[in-house]
């Protein structure tokens, strides 16, 4: 009779969830036991950057991924990083240890005394089995609620059930398959339709699902024949639509009352893989213009449920987009040209501005490279300068929580050698997730680090401004050299000391990890 750990590889193995990135603490040992051959442990240094490398990694191969962390202190290590993969929707299977079931109920060290407790107000399912025999199938579910709900699930497993025989019954579970379809029905299909071809001045928002899912070029086809402006969802993500398209008007802003006034003068606004709407500043306000009429189409219940207005269709946004693009037709105008790239704004006293470095990295990188950014205070210049017309261009925490830019990078490059993929980090966040270097180094990951320098933290000092807070303490961070840690984590590293330097550093293509430190000039997001 098989054990349980056998019966769960071998599903593991079917399901294609080979590769685990993972922390090992003494009670993880007898899960990685005898790992079979064709898996691939990518080890991290800290569980936030374990859990940023695998949101990084899941969300560009749009697979689930395994990660295997500690109990109770090293789940919650990984909460903050968590964070960005839920609000993401990235499809992560956590696998934690737990002490023996003898030791959890005296509270012997390391046990996680009711462990999914401590996950549940972030994961979308959270368990531990109520007995040994039990661990495939409670595995098989966490497998198929992530990839039903895109949401991370969370299994806490005693270690002793490891090496605990399996039933009979428990071979069942490596045939299973679960899949779910949402196509909207005939009757919905045809209501939506008329509501879209009807509207006098329809406007389209998209969200990271859109991007996430595979739909960038559906989007356009759909947006070209619609006609009208489009947005991407506040507190984007991932890019669903080229930024320099003409018919793209950028991020809404993040408050009630800037969302509102941009829409202004829409009869209908139709939402595509977005939750409505993730809002950031207290802006108070009407949530839509007077008139104004707000369809969401989402996959997530959740999110359709909460939305404080409008109506909501639970469906694929791609049988919606499918279905919309064939209905309205060939477009009627011409969209025109993409809009063209303004001059990069200059720095000051031996420091670039960020619209510099950004111009650099367009002229200089691949047009198919892969961006993570994790520099806050910069996304204004970032969207002025950039040019990325490919799906799978842009990585952004979702949830804000640092820590995902470098360890995320990493998650990307791992999943995407091929592609060129580049971080950009500010020194701020640098720090958060900066262990994820040294598995850079180990595998040999082909990235660029661009890694901002301006000495504070540029985001929190503009937020200190519209708080009415200008003399916080902390805010300032100096001293860093990221060109030493990263050497000391076995990435090459160079200091790029004018614009010219920069460009002739990112004209370079080496075969591993590298980091590149250039000293900013202090811009604001927005």
């Amino acid at each position: 009779m098989s054990s349980v750990r056998r019966v769960s590889h071998e599903f593991l193995k079917r399901q294609g969830l080979t590769t685990v990135f993972g922390n090992p603490g003494s009670n993880e040992l007898p899960f990685l036991a005898g790992l079979p051959a064709g898996f691939r442990y990518v080890l991290g240094l800290h569980e936030g950057a374990v859990v940023g490398m695998a949101d990084g990694y899941a969300q560009a191969t749009g697979r689930p991924v395994l990660v295997n962390l500690h109990a109770a202190s090293g789940s919650g290590n990984a909460m903050g990083a968590l964070t960005n993969a839920v609000s993401a929707r990235t499809p992560l299977v956590i696998v934690a240890g737990q002490q023996v079931r003898p030791a959890v109920g005296p509270e012997a060290n390391l046990a996680n005394v009711d462990a999914p407790a401590l996950m549940k107000p972030l994961v979308g399912w959270a368990a531990e089995p109520a007995c040994a025999e039990d661990v495939p199938r409670a595995l098989a579910q966490a497998v198929f609620e992530t990839r039903l709900q895109r949401r991370p699930t969370y299994l806490s497993v005693p270690y002793d059930d490891w090496a605990a025989e399996a039933g009979d019954n428990t071979l069942a579970v490596l045939d299973r398959r679960v899949e779910r379809g949402a196509e909207p029905s005939a009757g919905q299909g045809r209501r939506l339709a008329e509501l879209v071809a009807s509207a006098r001045r329809p406007a389209l928002v998209l969200g990271g699902d859109i991007d996430a899912a595979g739909l960038f070029d559906g989007a356009v086809r759909l947006a070209e024949r619609l006609g009208g402006p489009v947005w991407a969802a506040p507190s984007q993500f991932r890019l669903p639509f080229p930024n320099r398209h003409p018919l793209f008007r950028g991020v809404l802003p993040a408050g009630i009352a800037p969302v509102c006034a941009a829409l202004e003068g829409h009869d209908l606004v139709l939402v595509l893989g977005a939750p409505v709407f993730r809002y950031h500043e207290y802006l108070p306000g009407r949530y839509l213009p007077e008139g104004t009429r707000l369809i969401q189409v989402t996959e997530d219940a959740a999110a359709a449920a909460r939305a404080p207005m409008g109506e909501a269709l639970v469906a694929d946004p791609g049988a919606v987009i499918e279905l919309l693009t064939e209905r309205l037709g060939a477009p009627t105008a011409p969209v025109g040209p993409y809009r063209p790239v303004p001059e990069p704004a200059a720095g000051e006293a031996g420091r670039l501005h960020p619209e510099q470095v950004f111009a650099a990295l367009r002229d200089e990188q691949p047009e198919d490279t892969a961006y993570v950014v994790e520099s806050t205070s910069t996304s204004a210049a970032w969207w002025r300068q950039m040019d990325l017309r490919r799906p799978g261009s842009y990585y952004f925490p979702a949830a804000g929580g640092l820590g995902f830019g470098l360890p995320g990078a990493v998650g990307v490059a791992l999943a995407q050698p091929d592609r060129p993929v580049v971080g950009v980090i500010g020194d701020g966040s640098a720090n958060y997730g900066i262990t994820a270097l040294w598995t850079a180094a180990q595998h040999r990951v082909p990235l660029t680090v661009v890694l901002l320098r301006n000495g504070t933290y540029g985001a929190l000092r503009w937020f200190g401004d519209l708080l009415g807070v200008p003399d916080a303490p902390g805010l300032d961070i100096p001293g860093l050299d990221f060109t030493r840690i990263a050497e000391g984590y076995g990435v090459a590293a160079r200091q790029a000391g004018d614009a010219e330097e920069l460009r002739a550093l990112l004209a370079e293509r080496p075969d591993g990890p590298r980091l590149i430190q250039v000293d900013t000039v202090l811009t604001t997001p927005s």
